[in-house]
């Protein structure tokens, strides 16, 4: 348990952002998975912006967030030239 009155605080803060962090995660996590299950692309698009927003963010690592953009991409069917 923490002593200080700074890292009282610095635990409260934390307890907040984790919460926030564990909302975002979720959505994200269902996203893909939906993404995943069907292949449309309204969906894929839907949880690339959510893998995208969650990185600017700071909740998921930007090399992270590229990795899942690109097994994204690779459900959508390749156009035809």
């Amino acid at each position: 348990m923490p002593v200080t009155k700074t890292a009282k605080r610095a635990l409260r803060s934390s307890k907040r952002k984790e919460a926030v962090n564990k909302v975002t995660i979720s959505q994200l996590e269902v996203a893909i998975r939906k993404a995943r299950k069907s292949k449309t692309s309204l969906l894929v698009k839907k949880a690339s912006s959510l893998v995208d927003r969650a990185a600017k963010k700071g909740v998921l690592h930007k090399n992270k967030a590229a990795r899942l953009k690109s097994q994204l991409a690779k459900l959508l069917p390749k156009k035809k030239k």
